[in-house]
């Protein structure tokens, strides 16, 4: 039977907005709200950061602590918590996982539901939604290039595609098993998006389109404009 579950990686020193996971929105800090809505789903959830202060709004049970590796990005981080043996009797028993990016306060169970239903045909999902025009010049928005239920391709500095890629990706374990054998690219190093390795390596994507009014936050001014828009 397959069963599922979601990780959060939440690294507290981001390099374009230090302290991110931590900034308030309505008086609540992000991590918890992207936290909250997911376990909204029903689904197990666990938080994977490397920072106490991040770690303190969990606890134990929801929350890994891993200093010792510093991973480059978030599937680095989910790979490493899954591979890792102190958290077997914990994660060892899902095969398949479902990503969600700690700046998505307003994930949503569609969007969550849809990269399950992604990996029944796919060993890697994803969801996109209907780009806005203020978006699409926009570095930190990520654009996707599709074929009908196949990512072909993302990056930051294409303009003019219909489509923004959002934060949510799904992992059958085998594929997330194999992710450190995958050679890091010179097209991921500059668009700093991790999912063009499995791209570049070969690997299929399912990518299904979802309603998506709510803000991703990637800059400070995205966690004003979510406050404001409250």
């Amino acid at each position: 039977m397959t069963s599922s579950a979601i990780l959060i990686p939440a690294r507290y020193n981001s390099t374009r907005f230090p302290g991110k996971p931590l900034t308030l929105l309505d008086g609540v800090p992000m991590i918890k709200r992207v936290y909250n809505a997911c376990k909204a789903t029903g689904l197990p959830t666990y938080v994977l950061t490397d920072d106490m202060r991040i770690f303190e709004q969990f606890g134990a049970r929801a929350c890994w602590i891993d200093q010792e590796n510093d991973y480059e990005n978030g599937t680095a981080r989910c790979a490493g918590a899954v591979s890792n043996t102190m958290f077997t009797k914990y994660l060892g028993h899902y095969n398949q996982f479902i990503n969600v990016q700690g700046d998505m306060p307003d994930v949503t169970p569609e969007m969550i539901e849809k990269c399950i239903f992604g990996l029944k045909h796919y060993p890697l999902a994803t969801v996109c939604t209907p780009i806005k025009d203020e978006r699409l010049d926009d570095p930190n928005t990520v654009k996707l290039v599709r074929a009908g239920d196949k990512v072909l391709w993302m990056g930051r500095g294409m303009s003019g595609y219909g489509d923004q890629h959002l934060g949510v990706y799904g992992y059958k374990r085998e594929a997330l098993d194999l992710y450190d054998t995958l050679v890091s690219t010179r097209e991921e190093r500059i668009e700093k998006l991790e999912q063009l390795r499995w791209l570049k390596s070969g690997w299929s994507m399912s990518v299904f389109p979802v309603e998506f009014n709510g803000i991703e936050i990637n800059t400070p001014q995205d966690a004003e404009k979510w406050n404001e828009s409250r």
